[in-house]
């Protein structure tokens, strides 16, 4: 394959894309001017200025796997919240559940009847006897790495170079180049020099677990089962094996986060390729757009763990916060749970992300390019390069011009990517012309780059 980009051509197509981004969204033009004087940023979120364009886009209503802007401009949105709305946007389930229960009263710090059913279902689901409730997969992993420091008297994390966990203190570090842990590039204010908590390895390399674990402070390995937010890098043959045998051998606790994995199916890859995790995070999807997470583990961690649910100062030990598990958030849970992210939700989506897959593959193919497109279960994503096996090698493969013309091409033509990196989430809702219609606009972009 040969790379046939012009490059030279790019800042004219997007300086092109961005005139007429602009013209077509004068109404989302006035609402950001309107926010600049009260939101820092002019954004209720800091990454939303990460979209393509001028401004963010302001949405109007969401239904399914489509959402309207404030413009009248229709939308397939191949982001779905970027996983957490997975299930579809404004499903009536879950809407309907949410309305009712917010009549009845939303967070009172007590259980509400839904709670039993969750757990079960999260224990039949995933497999771990014993869960907790948390708003976001962030708080959760934050709270099973205090469970795991507690557990075994260590001091150390291990992730994953360029690995993905919220906004966890501990995981957002990278290697540099003489393997030093440091801070994650635009991670700002770190309490502490990262060092002093994790350790970092690269995906898919069992030396170097076998190395860090053989220190003895390591309290646990916080692990996505395949890197998904530096784009999608699988785990190699055998890779979840040795991993899960290094960590025993070293007592060390295993933690699978599926935050972005249960695009595999409806129990992640934790059920789908027979992980066996201590602890388990779910988040995002399981309250179909209403906030909330899950935390499971093995009924040996939850003894171990018993003691101190009952000790007086557990309220303030770092576990918690008034609104978790509240009933609003258990009703979303459990009606998402009954209506969506099942098996034939599945049978749905990854067929269409595969097809997704395709049509992207054969323009890539058509071109000659030397990229690549790689799916996991029903999300699906484009390199400009061959597939990587690690993080850093996915991060130097970034191109940062192209993405942003690419991004802002298909958004000016109804189709709107995940905004950090070109990924396509399919739901229930998505359908095969929508995936045709991504090929056609997809094959438009690369043949105006061409020579």
């Amino acid at each position: 394959m040969r790379e046939s980009i012009v490059r030279s051509r790019i800042a004219k197509l997007h300086a092109h894309e961005r005139q007429r981004f602009v013209d077509l969204h004068p109404r989302s033009a006035a609402l950001a001017a309107d926010r600049a004087s009260s939101l820092l940023g002019g954004v209720p979120m800091a990454w939303m200025t990460r979209w393509p364009g001028s401004f963010p886009i302001v949405v109007d209503q969401a239904e399914g796997a489509r959402f309207t802007d404030v413009d009248g401009i229709e939308y397939v949105d191949w982001c779905l919240g970027d996983t957490g709305a997975m299930t579809g946007h404004a499903l009536a389930p879950v809407a309907d559940a949410v309305a009712t229960q917010a009549r009845r009263g939303s967070t009172t710090m007590l259980p509400s009847a839904d709670a039993a059913w969750v757990g079960a279902e999260l224990s039949r689901r995933f497999g771990l006897d014993r869960w907790q409730m948390a708003m976001t997969a962030t708080d959760a992993n934050r709270f099973v790495l205090r469970f795991c420091r507690q557990i075994t008297g260590r001091p150390k994390i291990l992730v994953f170079d360029w690995c993905y966990h919220g906004s966890v203190d501990e995981a957002l570090v990278t290697m540099d180049a003489a393997g030093r842990t440091v801070p994650r590039p635009g991670s700002i204010g770190p309490a502490v020099d990262p060092a002093l908590t994790t350790v970092v390895v690269p995906f898919n390399d069992l030396d170097a677990v076998a190395a860090a674990l053989g220190r003895g402070d390591i309290a646990a390995v916080l692990a996505e089962p395949a890197l998904t937010n530096i784009g999608i890098v699988p785990p190699d043959a055998g890779f979840h094996d040795g991993l899960r045998r290094l960590t025993r051998a070293a007592g060390t606790l295993l933690v699978i986060d599926e935050t972005h994995t249960i695009c595999v199916g409806p129990g992640g890859a934790t059920a789908a390729w027979g992980l066996e995790p201590d602890f388990l995070v779910i988040g995002k999807t399981i309250g179909g757009g209403v906030p909330a997470a899950a935390y499971g583990m093995t009924a040996e961690m939850a003894d171990r763990l018993h003691p101190a649910m009952y000790d007086g100062g557990i309220d303030v030990s770092g576990i918690g916060g008034t609104l978790t598990g509240n009933a609003l958030a258990l009703a979303a849970v459990r009606a998402t749970l009954s209506h969506a992210v099942r098996q034939e939700d599945f049978d749905v989506a990854i067929p269409l992300a595969s097809a997704w897959a395709g049509g992207v593959a054969a323009t890539i193919e058509r071109y000659e390019l030397p990229w690549h497109v790689q799916q996991l279960g029903c999300r699906a994503e484009y390199w400009f390069c061959p597939p990587p096996r690690h993080g850093a090698a996915a991060a130097a493969a970034v191109d940062a011009e192209l993405d942003a013309f690419m991004h802002l091409w298909a958004l000016n033509e109804g189709m709107l990517l995940t905004p950090f990196h070109n990924m396509a989430l399919c739901s229930p809702f998505h359908t095969a012309a929508d995936v045709a219609a991504h090929t056609d606009v997809f094959d438009r972009a690369v043949a105006a780059l061409v020579a």
